[in-house]
């Protein structure tokens, strides 16, 4: 263990097989987050996503940390989805370190070889397609979560597993609730 309750490297090597375990299909959503702005959290019980403004109100629209060639915010950003099982992993102080702000939390493998960039996903009633964006896990990340945290995401082999998460556009619009079941599909 490292400092202020941060998993050493150790710890998180160790926890891969049970990470690789999560089921490939039909996960349960929660902890539904709304991010109005940089370090702010809110937990609604439900999301509306639309293709045009991602989350409406939600700092994609105004300040994306990636734009396209457009200058508007990246679509293949409009939605971050981590796993339960590394949220559980690396998010040990829930008082003192804030929520990591991803759209959403399941229990399923996020994986490339399971969720390759274009598929499709149904989360409540919208429907995602995966990026081909990475999320690498921001300075934030490794601040809160520590070095090994932020090291753990990009160390040889990893990165397609996608430890900090999966990135999604909205392609069809809809609304996610917590409860919803996140499952693939194969056309709209």
């Amino acid at each position: 263990m490292t400092g202020k309750g941060q998993p050493a490297r150790e710890d998180l090597d160790a926890a891969l097989p049970h990470i690789l375990a999560a089921p490939r299909d039909r996960a349960r959503i929660g902890w539904v987050c709304f991010r109005p702005g940089y370090n702010q959290r809110e937990f609604p019980d439900r999301l509306t996503l639309t293709r045009a403004r991602g989350i409406p109100g939600e700092r994609w629209e105004t300040r994306p940390w990636l734009r396209g060639a457009d200058g508007l915010g990246h679509p293949g950003i409009q939605v971050s989805i981590l796993s339960q099982r590394v949220l559980d992993l690396v998010w040990r102080d829930r008082v003192a370190m804030p929520h990591p702000g991803d759209t959403f939390i399941a229990d399923m493998d996020l994986s490339e070889a399971n969720l390759p960039a274009g598929q499709l996903l149904r989360a409540g009633s919208a429907v995602l397609r995966v990026s081909d964006v990475f999320n690498d896990g921001c300075v934030k990340w490794k601040a809160r979560y520590g070095a090994a945290a932020k090291d753990w995401i990009t160390a040889p082999g990893n990165p397609p597993l996608r430890l900090r998460g999966v990135l999604c556009s909205i392609e069809q619009d809809g609304e996610v609730a917590n409860g919803d079941w996140l499952e693939k599909i194969d056309a709209v």
